[in-house]
């Protein structure tokens, strides 16, 4: 104990020495280690990329063992556990590293293993039955220690191409407003069914998004039809990755539009709000801020995340009565 608290008085000057304040120095109790397996697809990874510098940065200790396959659903993942059941040499059980969700769920004593939904599909909650019933199963089964932990994904930014289609398909969400309320939606109500948690990270999205003066806005004065590289539109706090210049296969740089992955500042929230949930730790004084963000907007990344994480999401007025267009947010 004596040592621990030698560290964290070590960690504090170290902290103050470099220009830190000491309000924002990580809280002076024994830290944790905490031993997190996440079963998703890019989402998973973005949400968790700062998450083990913000357990150092807070005196913790994270041990992570991510399951990433780009774009995966959870009847994805369902199928692999239950074809490695059925025949463990059959390799569409496995994953790319070779080994299958059995085998990662007993590699350690995990404290938490999280599942999401494909983002595409996350509004909609009938493509989450029976799959998620079936990993709740499978990993209390495998890792009976574990808590299940459901991460709600986010909606994605309001100018994604999603979004511009003159008439949506049946079901399909409109507007960043429709797809986060449907979202939000099948998140809970899954989450009840399992008897799990969830991870709202597409709470503190929205809410960063639709924030007053943080929220990101569009930049309706670029000319996208004379547009030459290296210009971009203005996307000051996007939290997505949003217009970029891209090499293309014959060589040519195209400007294209990513509205659905997380940049840093989106990646930081997310792993804000992990943080928070698989630690019990309040982010709000975590020193940590990734290299390229403002302070400032890092310091209300941190206030949001905690926000959501702690669930006082408070319920805004009708959209009608909201000032710059900014729609009420899901009340728990």
């Amino acid at each position: 104990m004596k040592t621990k608290l030698a560290f964290l008085a070590l960690q504090t000057t170290l902290l103050l020495a470099a220009g830190v304040p000491a309000a924002e120095t990580p809280p002076a109790t024994a830290g944790k280690t905490v031993r997190l397996l996440t079963i998703g697809n890019s989402f998973s990874r973005n949400a968790t990329r700062y998450l083990n510098d913000l357990a150092t940065a807070g005196g913790h200790t994270l041990v992570h063992c991510p399951i990433v396959v780009g774009g995966a659903s959870l009847q994805l993942h369902a199928e692999k556990a239950q074809k490695h059941e059925l025949d463990a040499k059959d390799k569409a059980g496995l994953y790319a590293n070779g080994r299958s969700l059995q085998q990662e769920l007993a590699s350690d004593r995990w404290d938490f293993v999280t599942i999401q939904q494909a983002s595409i599909k996350s509004h909609d909650l009938s493509t989450y039955r029976p799959y998620a019933g079936q990993l709740r199963d499978f990993i209390h089964k495998h890792a009976p220690q574990a808590q299940l932990l459901v991460h709600q994904t986010w909606a994605y930014r309001c100018d994604d191409p999603r979004f511009g289609v003159t008439a949506s398909k049946p079901g399909e969400p409109a507007t960043q407003e429709e797809m986060y309320r449907g979202l939000t939606n099948a998140y809970r109500t899954i989450a009840k069914e399992l008897g799990a948690r969830v991870i709202p990270v597409g709470d503190a999205l929205y809410l960063a998004d639709t924030d007053p003066q943080w929220g990101y806005r569009p930049d309706k004065q670029f000319d996208f039809k004379t547009v030459q590289e290296p210009a971009l539109p203005d996307q000051t706090h996007s939290l997505h990755v949003g217009w970029r210049w891209s090499k293309q296969k014959d060589g040519r740089t195209k400007l294209g539009m990513d509205g659905h992955h997380a940049n840093a500042a989106g990646e930081y929230l997310g792993a804000c709000v992990f943080y928070e949930v698989i630690f019990g730790d309040s982010v709000v004084g975590n020193p940590l801020v990734p290299p390229g963000l403002d302070p400032a907007y890092a310091k209300f990344l941190r206030e949001t995340a905690h926000q959501a994480a702690t669930n006082v999401v408070q319920r805004r007025a009708p959209a009608a009565q909201q000032p710059s267009g900014q729609v009420p947010v899901l009340a728990p």
